[in-house]
């Protein structure tokens, strides 16, 4: 069975707001010299902050994720919170309405009819998901390996993926995740797509300044090309919208760590219609009444959602009791995405 695990903040479990944690407590033991980590100095601009990752490191990263270690790697969870730590400002909820249709990419037909899931249901319906939504792979500064869900963006370089801040980045410390890959298409161990290094991390920087708020638990990654082509060349990518419209019906996909959603090893989907996060002060996230287990973190919530293609509007961030929450995708997250598919 896949070991899961619990996210911790820097504060004590009785400070801790709406907020998602970061994977600071590893017992893994750090990798050999021969794989080196990231510069710790990262990037800054606006409201966004990130890191940049070397050819050398990249080339690393690949090297570093053998069959073992996808293996033994944690599902990456979060923990509902108490409502007495820092709040950010809250979220837009108006601004520019901008969404970017989705880019079709190869065949993946259908094993069966994917039932309606109120409940974590395997994904059998084949279509663009099937090769857009993957596995995040990421190791953390005391060396701990860890696995996190992540769906392709559609963008103008062709390589950006859409996670969780905390699949990135320590809210702690500030300090990026290391070796961090996506292997789009993941099922049971196997790569059809290749594995895919990361060339830069974008968060948001109140991710950060608040310690890990899940208002703005949102990332993107930009990755580098595997045989001369990009992700999205590869395997297509998904729709994205920014300050779009809240209260619809939705899909989530993600990785689920549990026995019921295969251990990690297939990707799985929940459905529902949204609703507001009543229950906390200052969030401004959206949710529906099914929830995923760790290793979902980061995957993507979808509207307008046919025939396996659909618009992002948001990532699995954190769950309470039966129900799973997203940010939501405003005027912060669609300048760091605009900086993600200009890198």
């Amino acid at each position: 069975m896949r070991r899961v695990a619990t996210l911790f903040s820097a504060l004590t479990l009785a400070t801790l707001s709406w907020t998602a944690g970061t994977a600071a407590h590893a017992v893994t033991p750090a990798p050999s010299p021969s794989h080196p980590a990231p510069s710790p100095q990262g990037t800054s601009q606006g409201t966004s902050q990130g890191t940049s990752v070397s050819t050398e490191e990249q080339r690393a990263a690949i090297r570093f994720w053998t069959a073992e270690r996808l293996r033994t790697a944690r599902d990456v969870t979060t923990l509902p919170a108490a409502r007495t730590a820092k709040l950010a400002d809250p979220a837009p909820t108006t601004g520019e309405r901008v969404s970017v249709p989705p880019l079709p990419g190869p065949t993946a037909p259908a094993s069966a009819p994917s039932p309606r899931a109120t409940s974590p249901t395997a994904w059998t319906g084949g279509g663009l998901i099937s090769t857009t939504a993957g596995k995040v792979f990421f190791q953390n500064a005391s060396g701990g390996t860890f696995a996190c869900s992540a769906t392709v963006a559609n963008s103008d370089n062709k390589s950006v993926v859409l996670t969780a801040g905390h699949c990135t980045v320590d809210a702690a410390t500030g300090t990026g995740y290391r070796n961090w890959v996506f292997i789009p298409g993941y099922n049971n161990g196997n790569r059809p797509y290749g594995t895919f290094a990361a060339r830069r991390l974008f968060w948001d920087a109140q991710y950060v300044s608040t310690r890990g708020n899940a208002n703005w638990d949102y990332a993107f990654a930009v990755m580098n090309t595997l045989n001369g082509r990009t992700l999205a060349d590869t395997v297509g990518a998904q729709g994205i919208a920014f300050n779009s419209q809240t209260g619809r019906h939705v899909h989530s996909f993600g990785y689920g760590g549990s026995a019921a959603e295969g251990n990690g090893e297939r990707l799985n989907h929940c459905e529902g219609n949204e609703f507001a996060d009543a229950g906390r002060p200052g969030s401004t996230m959206w949710g529906i009444d099914c929830v995923q287990t760790g290793g979902s973190s980061g995957g993507g919530f979808l509207a307008d959602f046919s025939g396996g293609a659909g618009y992002l509007i948001g990532n699995i961030s954190v769950s309470a009791g039966t129900n799973e929450y997203h940010p939501t995708l405003g005027n912060e997250a669609l300048g760091l995405y605009r900086q993600a598919g200009a890198a």
